[in-house]
């Protein structure tokens, strides 16, 4: 059976604008792979309501997974709850366990906080969504279908993915090997490559040229479910760096 798919969507006009560098790509891509989820695509799109609905509807019937971050705080621009509602032609409307648990988290600060109107946003969720515990701050993320709804801020991200991770069906985790030569060039080497990959159609293999003070040099990968065929790829793109005359490593460049 071949391993699900995942999409991520990366919300927020300040990724857009530069301000923000998202940070949480890598480390999502990283976990899925760990339990079988390849993330086959992701967008970056702005905090807008029209294309936050029509890009989870498109990517939700496509993916088997659909995880979102950023969006889901308490000010105006943080729309990412309600336009999933929209997308699931569903209400958005108090949820009352994360209701319950904000009130009481903002009712026990000293001085007691203000569970006002903004704060009130972020316990309010497509109706039928499965909370998304963090053990960062109260706020949870939510599921409700396909959908996995995340914070934005990296460490509550990693905090909700840690929750939400056990609770998803994957397939064979996702290995990967690497071999590097300084001073290999990749036009020498693009057609075995081609070849290799014909070979192992099942894997991705990529050429990935890096840049040193003391030189350049080209690092080749392969990925994929099965590690015996990874391990094979390896060894043959191994041999094609040796063949062309470069020094071969194994694994990625320093």
């Amino acid at each position: 059976m071949a391993n699900p798919i995942a999409c991520l969507l990366i919300i927020g006009n300040e990724v857009l604008s530069g301000r923000t560098r998202d940070a949480n790509l890598q480390f999502i891509a990283t976990g899925l792979g760990e339990i079988g989820i390849p993330l086959r695509e992701v967008r970056v799109i702005p905090d807008v309501r029209e294309t936050i609905v029509a890009t989870v509807n498109e990517v939700r019937e496509k993916f088997d997974h659909v995880f979102t971050t950023g969006g889901i705080g308490p000010t105006h621009d943080d729309i990412t709850s309600e336009c999933v509602a929209e997308a699931f032609g569903v209400p958005w409307e108090p949820h009352p366990v994360a209701w319950e648990r904000l009130a009481s988290h903002y009712a026990k600060q000293t001085p007691p906080g203000d569970f006002n109107l903004a704060r009130q946003r972020m316990a309010t969720m497509p109706r039928g969504a499965t909370l998304i515990d963090n053990a960062v701050s109260i706020a949870p993320g939510f599921t409700i279908g396909n959908v996995h709804v995340m914070a934005g801020v990296p460490r509550i991200m990693q905090a909700m993915f840690a929750t939400l991770a056990p609770t998803l069906s994957g397939g064979p985790p996702i290995t990967s090997t690497a071999v590097h030569a300084k001073g290999a060039m990749e036009g020498a080497i693009a057609a075995g490559l081609a070849a290799i990959q014909a070979r192992f159609p099942a894997l991705d293999i990529g050429s990935y040229p890096y840049y040193r003070i003391d030189g350049g040099g080209v690092a080749l990968v392969a990925k994929g479910a099965d590690p015996a065929q990874v391990e094979e790829a390896g060894r043959a793109m191994f041999a094609l760096l040796a063949e062309a005359g470069a020094d071969a490593r194994m694994g990625e460049p320093e």
